[in-house]
């Protein structure tokens, strides 16, 4: 998921979101970044990192429950699985950050309290799958139109529909070798091929609108792969 934010003509300090929910703000004129370049703020950072945090808690959580995994389940396991979910996640904010940069535009990923606060939460509810992983998004500032926005928006859900397919493909060829293993790597092809879905839904803030806004046949697409990996992902884990 990515936020965007328009430049004006004049340069002025432009407050990002809501000041009861962000604290920080970003300076920016009608000049564009410089194309290409690829950084990160030291605010960014920080934010990156409890947000990872907040993803790590919500794997490890998942897998404390015996419906999801066998109580034998070791600790190597338990690692590759919340790794999946963590660098999942982590891949899918960063395709929007790194497109976005090399478009010429200001991007950097920042928590949301609301949505900081439900990951949170995740962690310590009951229940194996019912979670949720948003802790904050890149947010995009700078001039740009609707294809380059619609550009910026596809690369995350794309990252994480590339991920599912080698997950579940690999899972599969795995099954008569460890079934364990391939649960787990079913288990993340299911959640990115999720975390896409829900992401194309064209509503409001997530990626879906903008790109439907920009090509919706690209979007169909995308949307329709992204449909029938969750669902053979989820036939795959009710077997």
């Amino acid at each position: 998921m990515e936020k965007a934010r328009t430049a004006k003509t004049e340069p002025q300090t432009i407050v990002v979101g809501k000041p009861k929910q962000f604290e920080y703000s970003v300076a920016y004129g009608p000049h564009q970044m410089p194309a290409g370049k690829v950084y990160f703020g030291l605010k960014e950072i920080k934010h990156l990192a409890a947000a990872v945090l907040m993803v790590i808690g919500v794997g490890l959580s998942i897998t404390l429950f015996p419906s999801v995994f066998s109580n034998s389940i070791d600790y190597v396991i338990i690692t590759a699985f919340t790794a999946i979910l963590t660098v999942s996640f982590f891949i899918h904010e960063m395709a929007h950050k790194i497109t976005a940069q090399r478009h010429g535009l200001w991007a950097e990923f920042r928590l949301n309290l609301l949505g900081a606060a439900l990951t949170i939460v995740s962690i310590v509810i009951p229940g194996g799958f019912f979670k949720i992983i948003a802790p904050g998004a890149v947010v995009v500032a700078g001039n740009a139109d609707k294809q380059r926005m619609g550009r910026i928006a596809i690369a995350g859900p794309v990252t994480n529909l590339i991920l599912s397919g080698a997950f579940l493909a690999t899972a599969t060829s795995l099954l008569a070798i460890n079934i364990q293993i391939s649960l787990i790597l079913l288990i993340g092809g299911f959640f990115n091929a999720w975390l896409a879905l829900f992401n194309l839904i064209p509503f409001s803030i997530l990626d879906g609108l903008k790109i439907f806004t920009w090509d919706k046949r690209l979007w169909a697409l995308a949307f329709a792969v992204s449909v029938i990996l969750t669902i053979t992902a989820y036939m795959l884990l009710s077997l």
